[in-house]
């Protein structure tokens, strides 16, 4: 069975307060995007389940991969047979694309299918959020309001459809944690559920992140591409979840790689 988890992007993020459990409260507003990586998983006539990893280079070691540990965790209550199972990255990790999250969360779904467990939607998400925050946004897999620790949700009516996204990140990245420790929480300003019912080409100004201000401080080049993309026409850009991804929202068709030469570089039509 093959499947390909998708990354998503962050229109907006207010970190709101720090909780009793060590996390924040957060809102914002997930919008999935087309770029994926690769999932791939068959039974194995071995005795234990073999993991290997391709593409981009990940710093986890295997049994900390969000893969295993939601394979892991299924095996807990469900009798799961050695598996060979390879993941081919083409998602950037430490970018705010979630895209580790989104591995987790498609392996919680592709075990349900192919040995038919069962799970409801929501008891998938359920699972998921022992894996991390994000991870059952990826469930469901379409626009969503989210406030909590990023894991309750709304539906909400976005629809990209027609626009050019173009995601970039520098070659270095900044890991979750380091952002929320360097993040002053604060009651939001801005209604972000309310945002997402105006025209995309209101966004700019009102649906803004708050961690650009601590890590655009710690990293000005991240301030400057997202000008960048202002310049080149886009109609809105922001910084994805804790960064360092840097996404533009266009009408028109552009080539980055000119533009931005050593970077990561990502772009497709919105469908």
């Amino acid at each position: 069975m093959i499947s390909f988890p998708n990354a998503k992007i962050n229109l907006g993020l207010s970190v709101i307060a720090c909780r009793d459990d060590g996390f924040h409260n957060i809102e914002t507003l997930f919008y999935p995007v087309p770029l994926f990586d690769i999932l791939e998983l068959v039974k194995s006539s071995d005795i234990k389940t073999k993991f290997t990893r391709s593409g981009i280079e990940v710093a986890s070691d295997f049994d900390s991969d969000l893969c295993m540990r939601a394979l892991n965790l299924l095996k807990k209550d469900f009798e799961i047979p050695p598996l060979k199972i390879h993941l081919h990255k083409n998602i950037p990790p430490g970018a705010g694309l979630g895209g580790g999250s989104s591995d987790g969360a498609f392996m919680i779904k592709m075990l349900n299918e192919y040995f038919e467990l069962g799970l409801t939607e929501q008891q998938m998400e359920n699972y998921a959020g022992i894996l991390g925050s994000d991870c059952p946004f990826f469930i469901r897999n379409h626009p969503r309001f989210a406030k909590g620790k990023g894991n309750e949700f709304e539906d909400v009516n976005i629809d990209l459809s027609g626009y050019f996204l173009l995601i970039i990140k520098p070659p270095f990245s900044i890991s979750t944690k380091e952002a929320y420790e360097s993040i002053k929480p604060s009651k939001s300003q801005v209604n972000l559920y309310k945002l997402s019912e105006l025209p995309v080409s209101q966004w700019q100004g009102k649906m803004v992140n708050d961690f650009e201000t601590v890590v655009f401080k710690k990293h000005p080049i991240l301030s400057e591409i997202k000008s960048n993309l202002y310049e080149l026409g886009a109609v809105f850009a922001l910084m994805s979840g804790s960064g360092t991804a840097i996404y533009g929202i266009f009408k028109h068709e552009i080539n980055p790689h000119h533009h931005f030469p050593g970077f990561f570089c990502h772009s497709a039509w919105l469908t």
